[in-house]
């Protein structure tokens, strides 16, 4: 099975592994799958807006990295058990509204929720991919 290879609790580059495998275990395994596709995102506030719909946070999401944080986690955490969590985030923009720092700053509130679940003993694996 695909996510026994992949380190629970980690944020990684897709690397080889395909968008439907990574869906087809998180189904396996009963965890949740939540998918981004950012293709169409420039800068910081497209990529947190094209999280948001893609995630289906409440309406009152704040579009900040706090409040990203906040829907990964507290929200969810508060909504009952837990089963794990797949989630990939496909094409970040690579460019000067969206560089590097940005990238990081976005790819932490991942870390960070990867470390909330394994507080909880819950897997939360995440995996990204640049444009």
């Amino acid at each position: 099975m695909l996510l026994q290879t992949v380190r629970p609790n980690i944020v990684q580059a897709i690397r080889a592994y395909r968008v439907e495998d990574l869906m087809q275990a998180a189904q396996d395994a009963g965890q949740h799958f939540l998918y981004a596709n950012l293709n169409e995102a420039q800068s910081k506030q497209d990529v947190l807006e094209g999280i948001a719909q893609s995630f289906l946070f409440p309406a009152h999401f704040g579009k900040n990295l706090d409040a990203l944080y906040d829907c990964m986690t507290d929200l969810v955490h508060k909504s009952g058990s837990q089963p794990g969590f797949v989630v990939v985030l496909e094409q970040l923009p690579d460019n000067i509204r969206f560089d590097r720092e940005a990238r990081e700053q976005l790819l932490d509130v991942f870390r960070e929720a990867a470390d909330y679940w394994a507080d909880r003993k819950i897997q939360f694996r995440c995996f990204y991919s640049f444009q």
